[in-house]
């Protein structure tokens, strides 16, 4: 309860501060004896001593104390000032946030405008924070008006105007103090100030009107494309070698790119210098028998042979042909097309990353030893395993959002260009549940072929409500709850009701309405400092 002054004592005030405008002493007194009797007036049965009050004032508190929180699309301010009165000076607190990582705006320059009212603007600035987040511009009114106030900054790449709104500029303090009444706070409020907003992990987030897709819960595994995974096996016994450095997993791999060669053990008279020996044999045999075949071919046109010598010639080369043609193709076979010299090359037929290494160089391996595992993971499948009671509720699954172990953030298949590949068309009968396959983009290729995702396969319905950040939503001893800011420094816990949740937005039924500012980071250290809320509000001395 606060304190009323006895009706005589306040009408002499009065009537000393009318009678007293044009003596300073007089104008002086009054004005002490008025600052006495409001801190009396003010202090009431919670114990806010003089101490603690004078806290207040530093940053623009008291009984004539404004706060206003004001909001752009780059920044967040809170500012505390007192009412403005004519001739005295007004010291402004702007605590001014950046909305992209909530962290205290430290260098610029702070326009205080106070404008309209038919007198001329005054502008006052100041251009260095006191303190990182918090610049201190001071007005001086001149006109005891209605004035426009806004705050512009300029600096760390922003300029911005917070629009404070209408306020009158009094003639006196003590018509500040008779017109003004202090703004009384939710009695659930919770103080929570910008200096330790500034020192956490804190985020708030809009509450936003939406249309949440409907999902049913599956479980899920991250797996190669059919195209995109492949098995490499031994052609042939032989001792595996390398040409530079040997293959290794993680290793980015090209198609047609030669990981490693087989050096063959291929039997009496079938090694590969043998079968190199043969080739050029038949090669030298077949141009020997075209050289003939042409010699010949002279001769018979000056009638100097008989044309049967002429046609064996023909049919020598003939056969000289096909003899070259099977010694090329045992070598081409031999050494995979690629004539190195040193064995037959291990090819990989796609791009992508070497999932296994499953040999070592200069080891001895035997005809269908597997070699290497290779995946190509630019895109990936997530195969959702779907019970066979959600089945009914698939209208026309349209895509999925999932989350893995590991990763903060959840993955959604649309915000990833993914695409419905197949949903089986037949129920497990083990696990009592069908296979829906989407294929979608895998960016830096951070996720891995096998992992385990937890998935929401949307059904294709949806719904119309307030969204919040399911990083806003705390559970408090059973009950879904949000922290709401009620101002700049000032929360409020609100049971909620949880609607449809999307990816990493839920749809609240109730307790939080479109425009409000949730917390989306740091909600439990709000919650930890409502329970000394009062001890925070009273330190508050910037």
């Amino acid at each position: 309860m606060k304190m009323l002054l006895p009706g005589t004592l306040l009408a002499l005030i009065f009537l000393t501060a009318c009678g007293g405008h044009q003596h300073n002493g007089e104008h002086n007194l009054v004005g002490d004896a008025i600052n006495y009797f409001r801190d009396v007036l003010m202090a009431d049965d919670h114990g806010h001593d003089h101490a603690s009050q004078d806290s207040h004032d530093d940053h623009g508190g008291g009984d004539t104390g404004i706060a206003v929180t004001h909001f752009t699309q780059a920044t967040e301010l809170f500012v505390e000032f007192p009412a403005l009165v004519m001739g005295q000076e007004s010291p402004f607190a702007a605590h001014l946030t950046r909305l992209d990582n909530f962290q205290p705006i430290a260098n610029g320059v702070v326009t205080l405008t106070l404008s309209g009212g038919g007198v001329t603007d005054e502008v006052f600035s100041v251009n260095t924070a006191s303190v990182p987040g918090i610049f201190r511009p001071v007005a001086l009114p001149k006109y005891p008006v209605t004035r426009q106030v806004s705050l512009r900054l300029q600096g760390e790449e922003l300029d911005v105007v917070h629009y404070l709104g209408k306020y009158t500029v009094h003639p006196s303090q003590f018509v500040a103090l008779a017109e003004l009444e202090p703004e009384e706070e939710s009695g659930d409020a919770i103080s929570y100030l910008k200096e330790q907003q500034w020192q956490v992990d804190f985020a708030l987030t809009q509450a936003v009107v939406s249309e949440p897709r409907a999902s049913i819960q599956a479980t899920g595994t991250l797996r190669p494309r059919a195209d995109g995974e492949v098995y490499l096996s031994a052609s042939s016994a032989g001792h595996l070698r390398a040409k530079g450095g040997f293959p290794f997993p993680g290793m980015q791999v090209e198609p047609g790119q030669v990981l490693a060669t087989i050096a063959p053990r291929l039997g009496a008279g079938g090694d590969l210098s043998t079968l190199k020996a043969a080739r050029d044999k038949a090669r030298s045999e077949h141009q020997l028998a075209r050289l003939e075949r042409q010699r010949l071919a002279k001769l018979w046109q000056e009638k100097a042979i008989a044309k049967h010598r002429l046609l064996e010639a023909e049919s020598a080369e003939v056969v000289s042909q096909a003899q070259l043609d099977s010694a090329e193709r045992r070598y081409q076979q031999s050494t995979g097309g690629k004539q190195t010299g040193s064995g037959i090359p291990v090819l990989a037929p796609i791009g992508g990353m070497l999932a296994q290494v499953n040999v070592a160089p200069g080891q001895y391996v035997h005809e269908g030893d597997a070699l290497f595992h290779i995946v190509n993971v630019d895109r990936l499948w997530l195969e959702a395993r779907v019970a066979e009671a959600d089945i009914g509720a698939l209208q026309q699954p349209s895509g999925a959002w999932f989350t893995l172990k590991g990763f903060e953030d959840s993955f959604s298949t649309f915000d990833l260009q993914g695409r419905l590949v197949a949903l089986g068309g037949a129920i497990d009968p083990v696990s009592r549940t069908a296979p829906l396959i989407f294929e979608f983009d895998n960016p830096g290729q951070r996720l891995r072929t096998g992992m385990y995702a937890n998935v929401r396969v949307y059904t294709g319905k949806t719904a119309r409500g307030v969204m919040v950040p399911t990083s806003a939503v705390f559970n408090d001893d059973g009950q879904e709850v949000v922290y709401v800011m009620l101002g700049g420094e000032s929360f409020q816990r609100r049971m909620i009701r949880l609607g449809i949740r999307d990816g990493d937005r839920v749809q609240v039924t109730s307790g939080v309405e479109a425009g409000e500012r949730v917390v989306s980071r740091g909600a439990y250290l709000v919650r930890l400092a409502s329970a000394s809320s009062a001890e925070a509000g009273h330190g508050h001395a910037h």
